[in-house]
Order: structure tokens, then sequence, then C-alpha cells
């Protein structure tokens, strides 16, 4: 009998001693993980909820919280500044991220041909991006300045006539897409990263094979950069519609009233304008769900999509 119980006695201790050591296992991963941990359910899990609840309310800042149930949502819909704001935004957005692809992509294929000088142009490229978003939109006002600006200059030097950026609201959005383009450095390295990993042995045999450039374009180096083109086009959707810095700095900021305004009117500006500016904080509240509702949408769009444009190595598509 003894000999029977020995060894149960045995693996009990040590299943017994496996879950103390999981038990220590945890607890130390609970404490390095616990700075996050705070960070996130302070930060960003508690306002998400919080705001929610403040999306069914009126709010002030003021006065207590006032449940109003689903009034915010129904008032987003008779409000036709948040028609014209969503408007702008698509606007901007769909415009913006084929014209940044084409650059960051044309900037990229000519980096992958300078070798090894391509070091300090990728620090050149890069250092725009560094730029606080509230210099771009100074930036903005005095580069697009229709009388006196650099780019009307340059435009007048080839005998173009330049356009009143910053005031005629056909111009204000466009102006803005091009000031986008400061910022593309970020994406010509991730599209040079991309291009250079893709095997010389595949453009040899497209070459054997006759193809030329256009051809090898499109049926090598897209497919096999098109994951860092999607990472690209879904992060930069994202950031499209959540524009705010340099649109509200040119149009908006330290009571702004020189320029047209409405056409720079992006929905994230009127959001803070609701909620800041006139303390509508419930109502912002609801405009925030909403937007985030639709970037839901347009990720999972994207994301379907990506399923036969995207190439993964393995054949997966």
């Amino acid at each position: 009998m003894a000999t029977t119980t020995a060894p149960l006695a045995r693996d009990e201790a040590r299943e017994r001693s496996r879950k103390r050591a999981a038990r220590r296992n945890l607890r130390s991963a609970l404490l390095f993980l616990s700075p996050w941990i705070v960070g996130f359910t302070v930060f960003t899990a508690w306002p998400l909820v919080y705001s929610a609840y403040l999306s069914l309310t009126d709010y002030d800042v003021i006065r207590n919280p006032r449940f109003v149930g689903f009034d915010n949502y129904a008032r987003l819909t008779e409000d036709p500044k948040v028609l014209m704001s969503l408007g702008n935004t698509a606007f901007y957005t769909l415009v913006q991220i084929p014209l940044y692809i084409v650059v960051a992509l044309g900037l990229a294929l000519l980096l992958n041909r300078a070798g090894r000088r391509a070091g300090l142009f990728r620090t050149l490229f890069f250092l725009p991006k560094m730029t606080p978003p509230v210099a771009v939109g100074i930036l903005f006002l005095l580069l697009f300045n229709g009388q006196n600006g650099l780019v009307n200059g340059a435009l007048r030097t080839v005998g173009l006539p330049g356009p009143s950026w910053t005031t005629d609201p056909a111009w204000i959005k466009p102006g803005l897409i091009l000031m986008s383009l400061w910022t593309v450095g970020s994406s010509v390295l991730i599209l040079l990263a991309a291009l250079q990993n893709v095997p010389t042995e595949l453009y040899e045999s497209t070459r054997l094979d006759g193809a030329r450039f256009w051809r090898q374009s499109w049926s090598v180096t897209l497919p096999l950069i098109s994951p860092a083109l999607f990472f690209i086009v879904v992060v930069n959707t994202i950031a499209g519609l959540q524009t705010f810095d340099e649109a509200y700095t040119a149009f908006f900021g330290a009571g702004n009233t020189t320029y047209s305004n409405d056409a720079a009117l992006f929905y994230v500006i009127y959001l803070f304008q609701q909620a800041f500016e006139f303390l509508h904080m419930g109502y912002a509240s609801a405009m925030a769900w909403l937007l985030f509702a639709l970037i839901l949408v347009v990720t999972g769009v994207q994301l379907l999509v990506s399923r036969r444009l995207v190439y993964y190595e393995g054949g997966q598509r």
C-alpha cells in the first residue's frame, strides 16, 4: 500500500509546486504590466466608458449631467454642420490617400535606386515628420498665401496664376491636401524597407521573359509590397478621418477670422468646438462615438478588400 501511495504523493507535490510557480509567474507578470494596466484603465478604458455615458446626457461641465437618452444622436441627423464637416473630411481623405501613396511610392522607388547614398536622403525625408503639427499649420499659411506665398510665387515664374489657397473655398481643401505631403517621409521609409525585401531574382526572371519596368512593377513590385501599402492606407485613412491640428491652426486657432473656414471645418474640428467652445459635452461625446463607428466600418471594409488585393508570403492573399 505504501509503495502505491508514494508515487501519488510525489505527483501531488509536483502538481502543487507547479501551481505555486504558475501563480508566482502570474503575479510577477501582473507586477510588470501594472503601469500599463493602470494607464490603460485611467486614460483609455474609463474615458471610453464615461464618454459613452455622456453621449446619453445633456452636460455642459457646469451642471451635473442630465440623462436625455438618444436625443444627442437624433440631433446629429438634424445638424447641417455635421453633414458638412463629414463631407469635408470624406473629400480630404478620399483625395489625400491616393496622392499620398503615389508620392510616397515614387520617392521610395527613387531611394531604392540610390544605393548607399540613400542614407542621407532617408534622414532628410523623415525630418519633416518631426515638425509639430501646429508649426505645419502656420507654415501652410506662409507657403500658400495667395498674395506673396512661396507656392504662388513658383507658379508665377512658369506663367501660371496662383489660386487663393487660404480664402477661396474651392482651394482650401486642395491646399491642405498638398500640405499633408509635408509628412510623407515616414511612409517613404516603410515602402523603402518593403522594396528592399523584394528578391532581386524575381526581377532577373522577368527581364529574361522580356518584361519592362512597368510590367515588373505591376507583376512583382506591387504584389510583394502590398502588405506595406495596405498598412499605410489603413493608418492614413484613420488619420485622415481625424484631421485636426493643421487645419485648426490655420483657420480656427487664436480666434482666427481672417480666412473663410467653412471649407476647412473637418469633423473633429467641429467636435472640438462643440466640446470646448460651446461646452456641449454630451453632444460632442455622441459625435465622437459616431466617428468611432465610421472608422470601424471603414477599417472593416478595408480588411475585407485586403483579402483579395494584399499578397503575403506563401501565396496567401
